[in-house]
C-alpha cells in the first residue's frame, strides 16, 4: 500500500512536496464515502482507496507520475542496468540557479507485510548523494541503513544488523542504490521491497494503449477466471461486446537464421448479430481495425483494472480521461471506491482534466489534489482538504471559478490575429 510520496528538485518541482494517501480526520458530506473510500490499517492509520490530481496543462501533473516512475526504475535497476561511468537519468529543476548544484530528492512511505517503511535517496546526475531506509513502528522510527556522501566518497553511516547486509556495501557503485545492490545479493528486506514495486505498483499513461493492451492480453492468457472477469467488466461498461477471442502470437522461423520472429497477439471482439427470424449469433471484429478508439482504450485497460482490483495493487494513471467518456471514468473510480468491488483495498491515483469527477458525492476533500505553477515556473502540490469550504460546496463549480487555483489563465483571444504586441 502507498502511504505517501515526496519529491524535490525534479523536473517542474523545485521545492519538496508531499503527496499523501493518508485519510484526514474529516467527515464527508455523504456518509457512504467515509465507509467505502477509506480503509483502516490500524487504530492510528487510515488510507484512501483513490485520489484525483487536477491542474492546468503544463502545471506538473504528469511530472508527479514521472517522478514515481523514475524512482521505481532506479530502485529496481540501478545495480544492474548501469555502468560506473554512466550518468544517472535524473532531471533537476532547471529554472533556478538555487537548484543547479543541488541533488534531487525522492522518498516513499509504504506498507509491506503489515510493516510501514520509509525509504528515500538524494541523487544528481553523477552519484547517489544520500540514501536511507527505516521501518516505522507505532513508537519510534528505526533505521535499517543510512548512506551519506563525505567529500568525494560515499560511505555507510549506519547499518542495522536486522538488514543483514554485511560486506555488501563495498560492492555498491557511487551511481547505484545500496538497496538495489542488496537485493542482488539476496538481502531479504531489499528483495521484498523491490518485489513489491515490481509486482504491485503500476505507473501508466492513458496515451499508451498498446502497452496496456499487451498487459491485458498477458492477463487474459493466464487463466479463464481472468478472462471471465474482464469480459464482465467490458459488458458492464456497455460497449456491446459479448465475447473476446485472443489469437496467440505465432513463432515463425526465419530461413538460415537461428532467430525467430514473433507476431503480435490479436484480439477479436464478439458482438450479437440478429437474424430476421429472431435468432442471434456472434459476429467477431478485429479490435485494431474495426473498433473505435474509445473501445480500444477500454479493452486495453480492462486487464490492468481487474488485475489491480483483484490483487490489491497500486495503479498510478496519468492522462486518465484520454478517450474515455466521463461516465466510464466515473464508473472506474466507483469500482475502487467500493467495499464490494475493491475488497482488497487496491489504490487508484490518477491525473485528469475531467471535472465531472469533481463531486462531493464521489470524493472526500482529502482525495482531491491540485498542481499549480508559480510565476517562477515551479510546481506546487496541494490538497482540497487544506481549504475551509462549506459542507455542501460544489467542488466542480468552485474549481472552474478558480477558487482552488490550478486552472489556466487565458489571455484576450480577440486580439489573436491582430497586433502581435497587443
Amino acid at each position: 500500500m502507498l502511504i505517501e510520496f515526496s519529491i524535490g528538485n525534479y523536473r517542474s518541482f523545485k521545492d519538496k512536496v508531499t503527496f499523501s494517501m493518508v485519510a484526514a480526520n474529516i467527515v464527508a458530506k455523504e456518509n457512504e464515502l467515509d465507509e467505502n473510500n477509506v480503509f483502516a490499517i490500524d487504530d492510528d492509520l487510515k488510507l484512501l482507496k483513490s485520489a484525483a490530481i487536477y491542474g492546468a496543462n503544463a502545471s506538473g501533473k504528469s511530472n508527479l507520475a514521472k517522478a514515481l516512475s523514475f524512482m521505481k526504475w532506479f530502485m529496481i535497476n540501478s545495480s544492474k542496468e548501469t555502468q560506473s561511468t554512466e550518468k544517472i537519468g535524473v532531471e533537476p529543476f532547471e529554472l533556478s540557479t538555487e537548484t543547479e548544484a543541488q541533488p534531487s530528492f525522492f522518498e516513499i512511505v509504504f506498507l509491506l507485510d503489515a510493516t510501514k517503511y520509509r525509504y528515500g535517496f538524494e541523487v544528481n546526475q553523477k552519484r547517489v548523494v544520500s540514501e536511507w531506509l527505516s521501518d516505522v513502528p507505532k513508537t519510534n522510527l528505526t533505521r535499517l541503513f543510512e548512506r551519506i556522501t563525505d567529500g568525494n566518497s560515499h560511505k555507510l553511516k549506519y547499518l542495522s544488523k536486522r538488514f543483514k547486509a554485511d560486506g555488501i556495501y563495498p560492492k555498491t557503485r557511487s551511481n547505484a542504490l545500496f538497496l538495489s545492490v542488496a537485493a542482488q545479493f539476496n538481502v531479504e528486506i531489499a528483495e521484498r521491497i523491490l518485489d513489491l514495486l515490481t509486482k504491485k505498483v503500476n505507473i501508466v499513461s492513458g496515451l499508451d494503449d498498446q502497452e496496456h493492451l499487451s498487459y491485458t492480453v498477458s492477463f487474459l492468457l493466464k487463466n479463464n477466471d481472468n478472462k471471465s472477469e474482464v469480459i464482465q467488466l467490458i459488458k458492464k461498461l456497455d460497449l456491446g461486446i459479448k465475447q473476446i477471442r485472443i489469437k496467440e502470437a505465432e513463432i515463425i522461423p526465419i530461413e538460415q537464421s537461428s532467430y525467430h520472429f514473433k507476431t503480435d497477439n490479436s484480439i477479436r471482439t464478439g458482438h450479437e448479430k440478429f437474424g430476421n427470424k429472431g435468432n442471434i449469433s456472434i459476429k467477431f471484429f478485429d479490435l485494431d481495425n474495426q473498433e473505435s478508439e474509445g473501445t480500444k482504450k477500454i479493452i486495453s485497460i480492462a486487464g490492468l483494472l481487474v488485475d489491480t482490483l483483484k490483487y490489491g495493487k497500486v495503479l498510478i494513471f496519468d492522462e486518465f480521461d484520454a478517450r474515455l467518456h466521463p461516465l466510464i471514468g466515473k464508473a472506474i473510480v466507483e469500482l475502487f471506491n467500493s467495499k464490494k468491488t475493491n475488497s482488497n483495498n487496491a489504490q487508484l491515483i490518477f491525473m485528469t482534466h475531467d471535472t465531472n469527477l469533481l463531486s462531493n458525492k464521489l470524493f472526500r476533500r482529502d482525495q482531491i489534489w491540485f498542481t499549480e505553477k508559480n510565476k517562477y515556473g515551479a510546481t506546487d502540490l496541494y490538497s482540497l482538504v487544506e481549504y475551509k469550504i462549506p459542507h455542501d460546496a460544489s467542488f466542480e463549480s468552485d474549481y472552474i471559478k478558480g477558487r482552488y487555483g490550478a486552472i489556466p489563465f487565458i489571455g484576450d483571444l480577440s486580439q489573436l490575429l491582430g497586433d502581435p504586441n497587443a
